[in-house]
């Protein structure tokens, strides 16, 4: 068990500059998601996850790698963004409904990767985000990443999420290949660290990012590519 003082407890559910769910945005993303907010707070994580995996379209082209961009109200107002993105979103949503959660990053090897975001990414090892989310008294992992149409399109299965058990990487896609491998395992954070992603991203994707370097590179979409 991981049990957290109630010190923790407070700071681990409240709003940061970009966990902001007091927002009208993330409020209402909630909402729509949960059935009723004072339901079993397993039952909430997993009903969070789900709406922020399959109703938050999974973009890595012209995404918003700003300090805005990167807020969880973002987010839930534009609908779309890749892991950086719905990270913030899912904790600051599990936060709303006093659930403590915290962002997690990590470089991933990804079988599945198209030749073009490879050569954006140059290579197939990326850097990923992802949560840990605090419930029934331990620490558990959640990857509300990959919407379940994008993941029907390049042949791997959705992750699920049950609130028992880690939510981590697809290890296979559904020919039984390696589809993504944890490499290295960069910790938990309590917000997100604008820096250390952003210094991240230049040093290891400097082609992912477009001219401003606040942004990543536009044109075609993922699902364009998974059809071609």
């Amino acid at each position: 068990m991981n049990a957290i003082t109630s010190a923790e407890h407070s700071r681990l559910t409240a709003p940061t500059t970009f966990l902001d769910y007091e927002t009208d945005a993330v409020q209402a993303f909630v909402d729509h998601a949960v059935t009723d907010r004072g339901a079993d707070k397993r039952r909430l994580a997993v009903e969070l996850y789900y709406a922020v995996r399959d109703d938050v379209f999974y973009e890595v082209y012209g995404a918003d790698l700003s300090p805005e961009g990167l807020r969880a109200s973002r987010t839930a107002t534009t609908r779309k963004g890749f892991c950086l993105h719905k990270s913030a979103l899912y904790a600051a949503a599990c936060r709303a409904v006093g659930i403590p959660a915290r962002l997690h990053y990590g470089d991933v090897r990804n079988h599945l990767a198209s030749d073009r975001l490879r050569a954006h990414i140059g290579g197939d090892v990326f850097f990923h985000g992802l949560n840990t989310v605090h419930l029934d008294g331990r620490w558990v992992k959640a990857t509300p990443v990959f919407n379940k149409i994008l993941c029907r399109l390049y042949g791997m299965t959705p992750l699920e999420f049950d609130g028992t058990a880690d939510s981590v990487h697809h290890p296979f896609d559904e020919q039984g290949n390696k589809s993504m491998e944890f490499l290295t395992d960069h910790g938990d954070f309590d917000d997100v660290p604008y820096e250390f992603v952003m210094s991240t991203m230049r040093a290891k994707h400097p082609r992912f990012l477009d001219g401003s370097g606040t942004g990543t590179v536009r044109g075609g979409s993922l699902t364009a590519e998974a059809q071609a």
